[in-house]
């Protein structure tokens, strides 16, 4: 037994609440266990016991032992000093508590919830409920699943936030950086969203309509242009970043940021900078068109863009290829702009303007596109838990990643289930 798991039993009523009576012998009702205090003093604020006749409302605090009460120094601590009640797993040592009533729990704790406790946190498997999950309900997982989502979005969107106050509430600057940091994806986003925020976005919106000096800008300023090309196509957006790099006074980033190891030519950098200076070319009102979205369909054909003609043969500048491979933006990499990009900028802007047909809109739009392909989702796959949509294989990333990779089981839905579930595991 550990404080959490006591705590965890004590909160959600895992005990067998018949024949209860303090260690004085009197019987005991519990009526509210009180809710649960994060924060300095007793640990369950404002519960409610029955005692003989006499009904108590007040702080409850627990212990695996009553003689941590001495351990942690609370006999010299003021805030527990009028308790409704002391809980503890083991009485080893009495009347610490001042005239607090103490209830011993040991012996009303059922096997089978310490034993699956016990289970999870010792399990070495990477998903600790593995062979165990497929016993909790349907219901109670897609219930989980969405309260994991929400969870997190609120944690990605609270760095959007940020970035949207620094950038004096316009959206459009906040979808250009977001944007540009998904098309680094995973490997190259930190860079890419460098690359951007280096460029402010009115001096790309001046040049949209010329794709070279698009491409000129944004190579340019990735710090890609600095070599001696034999190419014309480099040597062109190099005269031409050379002429808007002193008219803008622009800084470039450092190349070396860049990562191509271990990367499918068709990720490579070069391409994804090409593709989203295609993506500015061809953009009128973005952000607008974004918001006022209704389907799938329509984001496709807004980032329904392909790489300059060059690269068709090129992966590299001064690299060419035998095979003609024009660059499109892949339907994978354009649903994981609208999982990674576009629903939450959605959300988002529907919290702000306080617009719920929105905000549902955007987790609609993820029930509607295919489940990731991961390591993550491979596993939970593996396991017998099986993403039907986006919003689901976000919810399962969300759950490994937050939660059982630190075995927070007390903290989850499906461990609470399982803990408390009768069944011998």
């Amino acid at each position: 037994m550990n404080e959490a798991l006591f705590q965890f039993i004590w909160q959600y009523s895992l005990y067998q609440p018949g024949g209860l009576q303090t260690v004085s012998g009197e019987p005991l009702t519990v009526v509210y266990c009180g809710k649960m205090n994060r924060d300095a003093g007793p640990d369950f604020l404002e519960g409610k016991v029955k005692i003989g006749k006499t009904t108590l409302v007040g702080n409850i605090e627990l212990h695996v032992k009553s003689s941590d009460w001495l351990r942690h120094g609370h006999q010299n601590d003021a805030a527990y000093q009028h308790l409704a009640l002391h809980v503890v797993y083991e009485n080893d040592v009495a009347d610490v508590a001042g005239n607090a009533p103490v209830l011993e729990l040991k012996n009303h704790i059922p096997g089978h919830v310490i034993a699956h406790y016990a289970g999870l946190m010792q399990a070495t498997q990477k998903l600790p409920c593995a062979g165990q999950h497929q016993q909790v309900k349907s219901i109670t997982k897609e219930g989980w699943l969405s309260r994991l989502l929400a969870e997190r979005w609120e944690q990605k969107l609270a760095d959007w936030n940020m970035l949207l106050e620094n950038s004096a509430e316009d959206w459009r600057n906040l979808l250009y950086w977001r944007m540009a940091a998904n098309f680094g994806f995973k490997t190259n986003a930190t860079p890419f969203l460098m690359l951007a925020q280096s460029l402010p976005l009115n001096i790309p919106t001046r040049h949209k309509d010329n794709l070279v000096q698009l491409e000129a800008l944004f190579f340019g300023q990735a710090g890609m242009l600095d070599d001696d090309f034999k190419d014309d196509y480099p040597r062109e957006l190099q005269r031409e970043y050379d002429y808007l790099k002193k008219k803008y006074q622009l800084k470039p980033v450092t190349q070396h940021l860049w990562k191509f190891l271990r990367m499918r030519p068709a990720n490579f950098p070069t391409v994804r900078i090409a593709q989203f200076a295609a993506l500015v070319h061809k953009s009128i009102h973005l952000f607008s068109q974004i918001i006022e979205t209704h389907s799938v369909k329509e984001i496709e054909a807004l980032l329904d863009v392909k790489a300059s003609s060059y690269w068709d043969t090129h992966f590299q500048f001064d690299a060419a290829q035998k095979q003609v491979s024009p660059k499109a933006l892949g339907k994978t990499s354009v649903q994981n702009i609208i999982i990674n990009t576009i629903a939450p900028i959605q959300f988002l802007y529907a919290a702000r303007q306080d617009t719920h047909k929105l905000q549902e809109r955007s987790l609609q739009l993820l029930e509607v596109v295919p489940a990731e392909v991961n390591n993550i989702t491979r596993l939970w796959e593996d396991n017998g838990w099986l993403a039907e949509n986006a919003a689901q294989s976000q919810a399962l990333l969300q759950l490994y990643n937050n939660y059982c990779s630190s075995k927070r089981c007390l903290e989850c839905s499906v461990g609470l289930n399982i803990i408390r579930s009768a069944t011998t595991v």
